[in-house]
């Protein structure tokens, strides 16, 4: 794992190191930008539609880790689970990059939003058997910086805090929700 990460490090700093800029800057978002991106917080598959000026709809679908061990626990364990996530993002700074003759490839820009996430009980895969998930809905307005560099790689940082709440039980158990991700993709 260490060598991953470490092999990670390298590459990343290599291509942002070797990075250019476009010539050809938009002062709008792109049309529509398909992608994925891999960080410590997870695996998304994403699009990024148009829906005006400087904003976009971003439909994903995530694998997001989770890990335990440590005295209290016979093992350490592991775990991958599912979630769908949906997000307007207002990208306020894009035309100010553009201006600027700063690289606006792909959406790079500053933007606000709000996830609306989906964690379903469909599958978990782990190393315990006895591993399900709880259906729950997330609603995390975000700050992000997304930035692309070596033609068609970007990195994107986030951080957010809404409500997220179960669903689908008599009981159900709602409270604030953490969301924080730095992670570099590639556009396709």
């Amino acid at each position: 794992m260490k060598k991953t990460i470490l092999l990670s490090g390298i590459l990343f700093i290599s291509a942002f190191s070797n990075a250019q800029t476009s010539t050809s800057q938009n002062s709008t978002v792109e049309k529509s930008v398909t992608g994925a991106q891999i960080g410590l917080f997870g695996l998304d598959i994403y699009n990024e539609a148009k829906l005006a000026d400087k904003i976009v709809l971003r439909s994903e679908a995530s694998l997001f880790p989770a890990i335990w061990g440590g005295d209290m626990y016979a093992k350490t364990g592991f775990a991958f689970y599912p979630a769908l996530t949906i997000q307007p993002k207002y990208y306020y700074n894009i035309a100010k990059r553009a201006e600027n003759g700063k690289n606006t490839k792909n959406n790079s820009a500053n933007y606000f939003g709000l996830q609306v996430r989906y964690i379903p009980d469909w599958f978990v895969i782990s190393n315990d058997n006895n591993l399900s998930l709880t259906n729950q809905l997330n609603f995390i307005p975000t700050f992000g910086i997304r930035r692309n560099f070596a033609e068609n790689f970007n990195y994107e940082f986030k951080a957010g805090f809404g409500y997220g709440t179960t669903i689908g039980y008599d009981k159900n158990v709602s409270g604030g929700v953490l969301d924080l991700s730095i992670k570099i993709g590639y556009d396709f």
